[in-house]
């Protein structure tokens, strides 16, 4: 007897067809996923010698999930974030729909075409969300419900729509998801569905101690509803034989590694290991003697994360009054030769063992790449799916014009962190549509990084009108005034939180047609914790203003643990990013509104703001009266550099970033008392001035004008660069002009104190600035 002899009717999935045609499509996307990585590696010409790579088993592993999800209960208003490494999955799916030319299936992994892991930038087909790092793209969702949401709030016409995560159950070993979950906001977001692919497979090996019930009790306790589907339709009839409860007891029971040893084994062998050794065994086996071997063996095998049925019925239990999660039990490699194999996760099949998975699969391997006829029923349901999901084009709205210059000169003594929080709210004052397309998110340090003025102007984000219960209260400074009409979203400590929704928030433009102006502040020591998933939100799309502050260890109190070191350097380094490093709150204005300007457009990027703590006097600033003189020193200060102090004659050249540049005007005072002319250049970007150098040196294309002006042929002089952060960030400055330079900075984890005694220790006080300018011009070596 065979189990699909008793085995339930089905029913039809939406759009009428049955789901023996489903499971037509979804053999499709596990044999045009498996064949394009096999193309890749076997086929393709090689010209490295290196694996290519591409991941079967994991494709394999979610192809029913994925199948299910598009065929039965995906709208056109849905998001989809899909695990890395089902990128060729995906890929399979958008073929079939119609949204992927049959010539890119060749191109997996090859330069120029479909990318190892999906991505929204890069890829030819829809991708909703890039993924690439794990716990990254399974987050995504969140912010971007979020995201929405916010402008939801403020037009009406960005829709509805589920927010999906297809996730692997490795992925919920990053602490990010964890986060994610446990952050307040989103228990509230009802449109939120995780589907984790749970093969209790990592990439090494069987996980041994995946506990599914506990993970479960963690997403209950964080307010989701959770959906197992565990076995499907077929193992379901079987326990309700005699000696079914038996059998299910021992699998619930089993460890994960034993289970998956059963997976290899001939049907002779299952029989006798299966029934296992305890008191129920006979009738185990019992049941299984009225099992022919196919049957015996498709038992195993029927986990709920293959049984259509099974998944399209917990799609259609989704409560979409909070979030939810499907766990959805699989086998990796599912459908393959490598099914269950402990070292799988890497492997290929040889070209034997695809010539047998096209003739189960009933695919002509000479035709390998053939959509379902048009007229079939196959056909029909992907043309019927494709119509269903078809998305009208998003019309990109132009963002608000954002003012140049505000035209305030400051004065009195403050400093770049104070000036972020003065500069927004003149921008609500002078640019009030620009300002009101602003979204400032900080992880629980709104009022130390001094944006608590624009907090309680703007107030803060919320999906409710909340109460202020200190707003009688005089001596409180800092309101929290929460309203869905609210310009700031503050999350809990996470920085991977934060990053993680200000991509969304700066990808708004290109999905819903409504740009935002997002700026994230945290404190600059912890960039680092959120470098990964910033730097991946800007590869996705995502453009927004990171302000790291206060910064360095001129944050001299705080000592070394919170004392920035590397991240100028970041900031130089980062894609499709600008990094600023002002030393005066006009620059700081100036530098803002210039990545304000660059946000929410196709040729848009992203800056990064590293503010400082340290009280400066603004005189120091010189800022020219004439209006002419400003407009050329804004452009400068925007460019990256600019000239501010020059002597008749100089024998150096000072070159100080951020909160340095205070010790350089002392320190070239100190040297024109010793006949040492001195040129003081305050360098406001060394991201866009190792640009400029590379344009010069014929790398790439760009403007180069800047360093003909800040440092001109006929001025080179031996260089001193100082600045709160690792000394090789300007090192390359020398090169400009090829001169001998000294490169003062900080190499050393900090030390608490006072800022003169903090700089003195670290070198880049102004006894250590005039000292290396000696040393050059005096007695040059």
């Amino acid at each position: 007897m065979t189990l699909a002899d008793s085995a339930p009717a089905l029913a039809a999935p939406a759009g009428g067809a049955g789901f023996d045609v489903l499971r037509q499509v979804q053999d499709r996307v596990l044999w045009l996923s498996t064949a394009m990585i096999h193309h890749a590696n076997r086929v393709r010409p090689n010209r490295s010698g290196l694996k290519v790579g591409g991941h079967q088993a994991s494709s394999a592993s979610i192809a029913s999930i994925m199948t299910a999800l598009w065929f039965t209960a995906l709208r056109a208003e849905d998001r989809v974030s899909v695990k890395p490494h089902a990128s060729p999955a995906l890929h399979a799916v958008n073929y079939l729909l119609g949204r992927l030319d049959e010539a890119k299936l060749t191109t997996l992994r090859a330069f120029g075409g479909l990318q190892s892991y999906p991505s929204r930038a890069k890829d030819p087909d829809p991708v909703d969300y890039s993924t690439g790092s794990v716990g990254i793209g399974a987050t995504a969702p969140v912010w971007g419900a979020i995201a929405r949401r916010y402008v939801a709030d403020r037009t009406s016409h960005v829709g509805t729509g589920r927010q999906w995560s297809l996730l692997g159950d490795a992925e919920l070993d990053e602490g990010a998801c964890w986060e994610a979950v446990l952050d307040p906001t989103v228990a509230d977001l009802g449109e939120l569905v995780w589907v984790v692919d749970l093969n209790r497979q990592s990439l090494d090996r069987v996980v041994p101690n995946l506990a599914a019930t506990r993970l479960a009790g963690m997403f209950g306790a964080a307010g989701w509803q959770v959906v197992t589907v565990k076995y499907g339709q077929l193992l379901t009839e079987l326990f309700a034989r005699p000696g079914g409860e038996a059998l299910r007891r021992r699998m619930d029971e089993m460890t994960n590694p034993e289970y998956q040893r059963l997976l290899r084994c001939p049907p002779d062998e299952l029989r006798r290991r299966l029934p296992g050794a305890g008191g129920s065994a006979a009738g185990i086996a019992a049941l299984l003697a009225d099992l022919d071997d196919a049957a015996v063996t498709a038992a195993l095998r029927n986990l709920g994360g293959h049984d259509l049925p099974a998944l399209a019925q917990a799609y259609a239990s989704i409560d979409d009054t909070r979030p939810t999660v499907i766990f959805a039990y699989t086998i990796k490699g599912y459908g393959l030769p490598t099914a269950g194999h402990p070292q799988n996760h890497s492997a290929l099949l040889t070209d034997a063992q695809l010539r047998e998975l096209a003739d189960r699969l009933g695919i002509d391997p000479d035709r390998a790449w053939d959509r379902f006829p048009a007229g079939s029923e196959a056909g029909r349901l992907c043309e019927a799916v494709a119509a269903r999901l078809d998305r009208a084009p998003v019309a990109v709205t132009e963002p608000p014009a954002v003012p140049a210059d505000i035209g305030r000169t400051p004065t009195g003594v403050a400093s770049t962190q104070q000036a972020l929080g003065r500069a927004l709210l003149d921008l609500t004052r002078e640019a009030p549509a620009a300002a009101a397309r602003v979204v400032t998110v900080s992880p629980d340090v709104a009022s130390s990084t001094n944006i608590g003025g624009w907090l309680n102007k703007v107030g803060t984000w919320s999906r409710r009108q909340g109460q202020d219960w200190f707003a009688d209260d005089a001596e409180t400074i800092l309101h929290w005034r929460e309203a869905p009409t609210g310009q700031h979203i503050e999350l809990g400590i996470a920085e991977t939180n934060l990053v993680g929704l200000l991509g969304e928030l700066g990808a708004t433009w290109s999905r819903w047609g409504h740009p935002l102006l997002p700026i994230g502040v945290l404190y600059d020591p912890f960039v680092g914790r959120a470098l990964e998933p910033w730097s991946f939100g800007i590869y996705a799309g995502g453009q927004s203003i990171l302000v790291g502050t206060p910064s360095g260890v001129t944050l001299a109190p705080e000592g070394g643990a919170h004392q920035s070191i590397t991240t100028p350097s970041i900031g130089l380094e980062q894609p499709s990013c600008t990094a600023y490093e002002p030393a005066f709150v006009l620059d700081t204005e100036w530098c803002l509104l210039a990545g304000l300007s660059r946000l929410g457009r196709p040729d848009g990027e992203s800056t990064y703001l590293r503010l400082s703590s340290r009280p400066v006097d603004q005189d120091l600033a010189a800022v020219p009266p004439d209006p002419a003189a400003r407009e050329r020193r804004r452009r400068q200060t925007v460019a990256g550099a600019y000239l501010l102090r020059s002597d008749a004659n100089p024998m150096a050249t000072i070159a100080a970033m951020g909160a340095m540049v205070p010790n350089a005007l002392e320190a070239a005072t100190r040297l024109a008392t010793q006949g040492i002319g001195t040129d003081v250049v305050v360098v406001t970007s060394a991201d866009l001035l190792f640009r400029a150098l590379r344009a010069r040196q014929g790398h790439h294309d760009g403007p180069t004008w800047i360093l003909d002006q800040v440092f001109p042929a006929n001025r080179a002089r031996p260089l001193i660069t100082v600045l709160d952060g690792h000394p090789h960030t300007l090192a390359f400055l020398a090169t400009v002009n090829g001169v001998r330079a000294s490169n003062l900075g900080v190499t050393r984890f900090g030390q608490s104190g006072d800022i003169p005694d903090v700089h003195r220790h670290h070198q880049i006080d102004t006894d250590s600035i005039v000292s290396a300018a000696l040393d050059l011009t005096v007695h040059p070596s």
